[in-house]
């Protein structure tokens, strides 16, 4: 079996940093055989400098947004993001397509292996047959007034089953949009669904979220009233928005909490007792740069540290961030997170990362049999297999 053998500065395996004496060694297809010590490894040895690393998973982006790169301004707030992409996102189906092909390449380029991917409707299919990148498709449900929940979710099941006929029933999922666009009506559907084990939900992008489950308050009702959407039924529950919906979910589930830019201490408690009680697996997902780009904040990343739970990042659509690349996520974490190590944010992006969308029996990590990609990271990403 002819084999690569690769030795960078150090070598990443997933979940600990190695140091320069060790060597990477592959089949020419890129499955994993070993990592040996230099001594041991012998002749033809690909030497390059940088840290090798598995492929970089995205845990969260909207393929099908690729259109609005720079076209929605910065920092305006959540609200005014919501109503601008609602009301201007239709643009002629050539121009989307051509977008969205633009934005896998860029993807590719980046490093990043695998994605889990929003999807609203079914235009992203043609591009992801290539199979250049794994996919988990999530196909998002909205409507917060209670009487359309039956026929909103009957009409997603048509985009739900193009998805599952293009990918397999493993890769495509019903995903509520937020909590303050799905009424319970919808979430009851959603749970109930067969086989809808992995989901992943906008968290807590705003304290308006928050606002408006607690107080019946905030800038949310401003969207409402432009949508023409009547909420005089809407009762405030007196408690956050994940203390809300969270219990809608009592399935084994594994779901990825996106955002979480106002999430609590309590919150994460609320979390990890549902996990217990519901079987539930949690992951809190991070998207700095769109947080950035939208409302100029970030998510509480020492309280997520300090409670201990499991992250993974994402980058959001290019409607909301100047590009999709998982290492500039890395970069503004690190910025403004300085105490954290290269190793814990590239845990991350890939171990993490492909547990969350439930592809680590193949992506994640430098282990035996294993096809997670390399790529080399230095001053950027560079993809070597």
């Amino acid at each position: 079996m002819a084999l690569r053998k690769f030795k960078g500065d150090g070598i990443f395996t997933g979940y600990q940093m190695l140091d320069e004496g060790h060597v990477l060694i592959t089949d020419h297809s890129g499955c994993i055989v070993e990592i040996v010590d230099k001594v041991d490894s012998g002749e033809g040895i690909e030497t390059v400098k940088g840290i090798l690393c598995p492929g970089l998973i995205n845990c969260h982006c909207h393929l099908e947004l690729s259109h609005l790169k720079d076209y929605i301004p910065e920092k305006t707030g959540l609200a005014d993001f919501i109503l601008t992409v609602v009301n201007e996102r239709h643009f002629d189906d050539s121009i989307i397509l051509a977008a969205i092909e633009k934005a896998e390449n860029e993807m590719l380029k980046n490093g990043i292996v695998a994605v889990g991917d929003i999807c609203n409707n079914s235009l992203t299919i043609p591009q992801k047959l290539h199979s250049r990148l794994r996919y988990h498709n999530f196909i998002e449900l909205s409507g917060f007034l209670p009487a359309i929940a039956k026929a909103r979710f009957d009409k997603s099941k048509i985009i739900l089953e193009s998805y599952q006929t293009a990918f397999g029933f493993q890769h495509s999922t019903f995903a509520p949009h937020a909590p303050y666009s799905v009424s319970p009506e919808m979430f009851q559907l959603i749970n109930d669904f067969p086989g809808n084990k992995l989901i992943t939900i906008h968290n807590q992008e705003t304290a308006a979220e928050n606002e408006l489950f607690k107080k019946g308050q905030g800038d949310l009702l401003r969207v409402y009233e432009k949508m023409g959407i009547d909420i005089s039924f809407f009762k405030p529950f007196g408690k956050s928005s994940l203390q809300t919906w969270l219990p809608h979910f009592n399935k084994n589930q594994s779901i990825i909490l996106v955002h979480n830019v106002t999430i609590s201490p309590e919150d994460i408690g609320f979390t990890k007792l549902s996990a217990l009680n519901c079987e539930l697996k949690i992951f809190f997902c991070l998207c700095p740069n769109a947080n950035l780009y939208i409302s100029d904040t970030l998510p509480d990343v020492d309280l997520m540290m300090q409670q201990g739970v499991n992250i993974v990042l994402g980058t959001d659509s290019l409607a909301s961030n100047h590009q999709l690349s998982i290492w500039e996520e890395i970069r503004t974490v690190q910025k403004n997170f300085p105490q954290l190590s290269t190793a814990t944010l590239l845990q991350w992006a890939t171990i993490n990362g492909a547990k969350a969308l439930q592809m680590d029996d193949v992506l994640g990590s430098f282990e035996k049999g294993k096809k997670p990609g390399i790529v080399l990271i230095n001053e950027g990403v560079e993809r070597l297999m």
